[in-house]
């Protein structure tokens, strides 16, 4: 594209609203690590945390990019990364909400995602949701959630676990089967409609405010605008934008990993300065080679999610032309990122408990471990190996699945 007056003014001004947006980030950041000790002791729905996110302006800056609205990727994953730094809980939430705000642009058509990502910024939703693709061998008896056809839309059947923000979101993103011709279907809901209930989660392990819990679905009505679109079943190829969803979220929540990792060393360091910990640094060498292990290896999950990242930003990009093997790349690319980073928040945060002693370092592994526990690596690995031998697109899409 030409440079010309206009997109030097165009690129000025986003590179305004990319600065004003990680200072409000670093600044909401602060404010959240001021109490999130006491916060993840309490346990409770993300209800004051969402609202400072909205009263910050977080919720409708992270949302995908359109004329001087949203947010790139790679400043949306900055976001995400610096505030789960501060709490992982917080952000987790904001990291789905993230991806669930594109669902529009993977599923619906231009004008569909066009109006619905206005109206999300004009509102300040929050977005979450879960959505997997059934398999017609899958063992548990069929499908969690249905669809039955009726004159105008559908009604939506079954019962779902979502793992933030259930109960304050106001778009809840799900995928379901279609009773009559089995396409998969997804489609937003908004909470508070009739006939939906929810059961939140309680004492969990970690990521205590997330606000994770089980929502039924009984027969709720489902509008024609409610349906975004139509998700690839099974072995069915899918569009290759399509196919950047699951990548997308996982890669997200990669960032939530390494702010994970981030956090527990920061706070140990300065335990450590302060000599709270439990061998005094400047008088250890062990100490060091403790610290310069745990260093590396947060740095080197900082350069593999980084270089996933990039390529997602790529792929995302509104100009981008992918063909039919790109998105297979780019889903091991992000299996490796979610791999190495599992790794390295597990390991930091079990370390960083031998290196220091005070009150709250601990939830920075049960974090960790709540956030890596659906997802096991030799899965990962396999499907990584496979593709890298076979060039094999089921193998590493199973690995999101």
């Amino acid at each position: 594209m030409p440079t010309t007056p206009s997109t030097v003014g165009r690129r000025s001004a986003d590179e305004q609203r990319r600065a004003a947006l990680l200072r409000t980030a670093h600044d909401v950041a602060d404010d959240l690590a001021a109490d999130a000790i006491f916060r993840d002791r309490a346990g409770r729905p993300p209800t004051d945390e969402v609202a400072r996110l909205r009263e910050a302006g977080l919720l409708a800056a992270l949302t995908p990019p359109g004329p001087g609205r949203g947010a790139d990727w790679r400043t949306g994953c900055t976001v995400i990364r610096k505030l789960s730094t501060a709490d992982s809980s917080v952000g987790d939430v904001l990291a789905r909400h993230y991806v669930h705000a594109w669902s529009a642009r993977f599923y619906a058509s231009h004008d569909h995602a066009t109006a619905l990502e206005e109206e999300s910024v004009r509102e300040q939703w929050l977005w979450t949701g879960a959505t997997r693709t059934p398999a017609p061998d899958d063992d548990t008896g069929g499908p969690d959630l249905t669809l039955q056809p009726r004159n105008t839309g559908y009604v939506l059947s079954g019962s779902r676990f979502v793992d933030t923000a259930v109960a304050v979101a106001d778009q809840i993103v799900v995928d379901a089967v279609c009773a009559v011709t089995g396409d998969v279907l997804v489609v937003r809901i908004p909470p508070g409609v009739p006939r939906m209930t929810i059961d939140p989660a309680h004492d969990r392990l970690g990521q205590r405010v997330v606000g994770a819990g089980e929502v039924d679905f009984d027969r709720v009505t489902v509008t024609p605008g409610q349906v975004l679109g139509r998700r690839p079943y099974d072995e069915e190829p899918a569009a290759p934008f399509t196919s950047l969803a699951d990548p997308a979220l996982r890669l997200a929540l990669c960032h939530v990993g390494l702010g994970i990792v981030e956090g527990a060393l920061t706070e140990a360091r300065d335990l450590s300065r302060g000599g709270h910990a439990y061998r005094l640094p400047g008088a250890d060498p062990d100490l060091f080679l403790t610290y310069g292990e745990l260093a590396s290896a947060a740095q080197t999950a900082t350069a593999v999610v980084d270089r996933a990242t990039e390529v997602m930003a790529q792929a995302l990009d509104t100009d981008a032309q992918l063909d039919a093997e790109e998105p297979a790349g780019i889903a091991a690319l992000v299996a490796t990122a979610e791999t190495v980073t599992s790794k390295a928040a597990l390991h930091v945060t079990a370390r960083v408990l031998e290196l220091a002693d005070a009150p709250g370092l601990d939830r920075f592994w049960r974090n960790a471990r709540v956030l890596t526990a659906h997802h096991p690596a030799a899965h990962r690995l396999r499907s990584i190996g496979e593709h890298y031998l076979n060039g094999s697109h089921r193998a590493v899409a199973a690995a999101f699945h």
